[in-house]
């Protein structure tokens, strides 16, 4: 087991983050990923543009943890044990649809759960931002 971190990037939009903003997407300390907060981007672009939806783009960030799990070595929801949600409107579209996805990636374990209301998130336009924690053991 690695004592060092490493850090991962998927490709597209994770490594011009990386590039040019001086961040990753995903860290791995021995057995534990945590993710960066994910928003509802489409991954393998350049240009950030949320969609227009709240449902959808609460979707895509579910979509975007995936592949950043997957791409630090992870199974994906199967070893999430943690989730924090950022959320400009913390109102009951925004819970439903929280629900609905955590339901559909992780339908035979709840994961322990934080949500905070923020008064701005880092991308204009951006109403969600999601992190993650997984224990992928050895």
């Amino acid at each position: 087991m690695s004592k060092s971190p490493s850090y991962h990037s998927y490709p597209g939009i994770g490594e011009w983050g990386k590039d040019n903003l001086h961040y990753s997407q995903a860290v791995r300390l021995g057995d534990v990923i945590q993710t960066s907060g994910q928003g509802g981007w489409n991954p393998t672009k350049t240009d950030v543009i949320i969609p227009s939806s709240l449902a959808e783009e609460v979707d895509r960030a579910f979509e975007n943890l995936h592949l950043a799990l997957t791409t630090a070595g992870g199974k994906g929801f199967s070893q999430v044990y943690r989730l924090r949600s950022y959320h400009m409107d913390l109102d009951e579209a925004a819970q439903e649809a929280m629900v609905r996805n955590m339901r559909k990636w992780m339908p035979d374990h709840q994961p322990i759960y934080t949500q905070i209301g923020v008064d701005k998130l880092a991308v204009p336009g951006m109403r969600v931002e999601i992190e993650a924690w997984a224990f992928v053991g050895k």
